[in-house]
């Protein structure tokens, strides 16, 4: 019995150290929400250390999340939902605008100061797939820049913390 328990607290810890290794999450934030609101975002900016695939969320937050690409189609932005994003190795990909992702059916409303905790499912070149947890600080609703923009190199914001988990 002891020795089941140890080899699954093994395999857990093994997990994670990989998904600590495969995915690297910086600035991660959330957009403030009013009361009543339905949806938000979040962004971030994320590199992998080997050809990889974003191709699911989750967060306690919301009914739903999903990854959205924006675009603009004659003269409209439109906004759809992705089954997967490419994370090539040692590449950032930013998910600032043109790619975020998108919390459906809030189930209170998003405050700053408060942090929203997000699984990111990873699928790695082997076709593993990987949970990495985000803590998220929440930011003002009228937040305009998005520090996932910003260049390569930069400080992380103090609170925001990315934990693997298998």
């Amino acid at each position: 019995m002891l020795a089941g328990a140890l080899a699954a607290a093994l395999l857990a810890a093994a997990a994670a150290h990989a998904a600590a290794d495969l995915l690297a999450v910086e600035d991660p934030w959330v957009r403030g929400t009013v009361e009543g609101q339905t949806g938000s975002g979040a962004y971030m900016r994320l590199t992998s250390s080997e050809d990889a695939q974003l191709v699911g969320a989750a967060s306690p937050v919301a009914e739903r999340v999903e990854i959205h690409e924006m675009r603009t189609v004659h003269d409209m932005m439109t906004m759809r939902r992705i089954e997967r994003l490419a994370l090539p190795a040692h590449v950032p990909v930013a998910l600032d605008h043109d790619f975020h992702v998108m919390f459906i059916g809030l189930r209170r409303q998003l405050v700053p100061g408060q942090t929203v905790p997000i699984t990111l499912q990873v699928l790695d070149a082997q076709g593993r797939r990987h949970a990495v947890q985000v803590l998220a600080p929440v930011r003002a609703l009228n937040s305009v820049r998005t520090p996932a923009a910003a260049p390569a190199g930069s400080t992380p914001a103090p609170d925001a913390r990315a934990t693997p988990h298998g």
